[in-house]
């Protein structure tokens, strides 16, 4: 059942619940943290993986918050909502195609994240990537942003964003594509679009996990392992089993 008592102690959050940018950064950080994203329930989904975002929040409360497990974007994004709503803050819900391995973009509803107003500004709330990505909130505007050792920027593209980032010494990369439009959670169901692009996912059978540390994160595609701490990005493929079932401990068994 969800509680957000529960809730904050699973983050390890005990200060203010006032609804401020500290909190929001705070909660943000320590959510990805505690929770790691996991698709390994996608097969079993089969071609239904979006149909069911707007989730049973006190079923997916319990496997996630209380049973240790991790979710996909619409799962913990959606328990991420619900926390924050309940503490007061202002939260939309936002889609976004995600880059694939040759430069395109998914479909426009793949991903799920959110928008926070703060006074005159708003911040994108994403806690359900993989990553890499951001570990704190983003202010939606133009210029660059600057978080533990890695640059953000957001790019203007027709009548949408790209969000770009770049590792300490490295290249420009985007992140994802959205549209500034606020979704309803009836837009994912029974999405043609999503369905085929399910389809294909399921063909791939790609193990996706994720999980951020204190100065970076981890993030294991397959067996490509993606190391970054302090802007400096290390990648790795695991050939080894024992190496690879290493890297998915320390993803879904963060320590503490």
């Amino acid at each position: 059942m969800f509680d957000v008592d529960t809730y904050l102690a699973k983050l390890g959050h005990t200060g203010s619940r006032e609804p401020t940018l500290d909190l929001l950064r705070d909660l943000h950080k320590r959510h990805l943290i505690a929770v790691p994203f996991d698709n390994a329930l996608n097969h079993a989904r089969g071609l239904d993986i979006w149909e069911h975002v707007d989730i049973d929040v006190d079923q997916v409360f319990d496997a996630v918050i209380v049973g240790g497990r991790g979710g996909v974007c619409h799962e913990i994004s959606g328990l991420f909502r619900n926390l924050l709503r309940r503490l007061g803050f202002d939260v939309v819900i936002m889609s976004a195609g995600v880059r694939m391995v040759n430069g395109a973009f998914g479909p426009t509803r793949e991903h799920m994240f959110h928008v926070v107003r703060l006074g005159d500004e708003r911040w994108i709330v994403d806690v359900g990537f993989a990553g890499p990505s951001f570990i704190e909130p983003i202010r939606l505007a133009p210029g660059v942003q600057e978080q533990y050792g890695c640059e953000y920027e957001l790019h203007p593209d027709g009548p949408a964003w790209i969000l770009h980032r770049r590792a300490r010494d490295g290249q420009w990369q985007s992140i994802y594509r959205f549209l500034e439009k606020e979704r309803e959670l009836a837009e994912w169901r029974g999405d043609p679009d999503l369905r085929e692009y399910a389809r294909e996912l399921t063909q791939a059978e790609t193990l996706i996990r994720g999980r951020a540390t204190g100065d970076g994160q981890l993030t294991l595609i397959g067996r490509r392992f993606t190391r970054v701490a302090d802007g400096v990005e290390q990648v790795r493929v695991l050939v080894k089993a024992d190496d690879y079932q290493r890297a998915v401990d320390d993803i879904l068994q963060p320590a503490g």
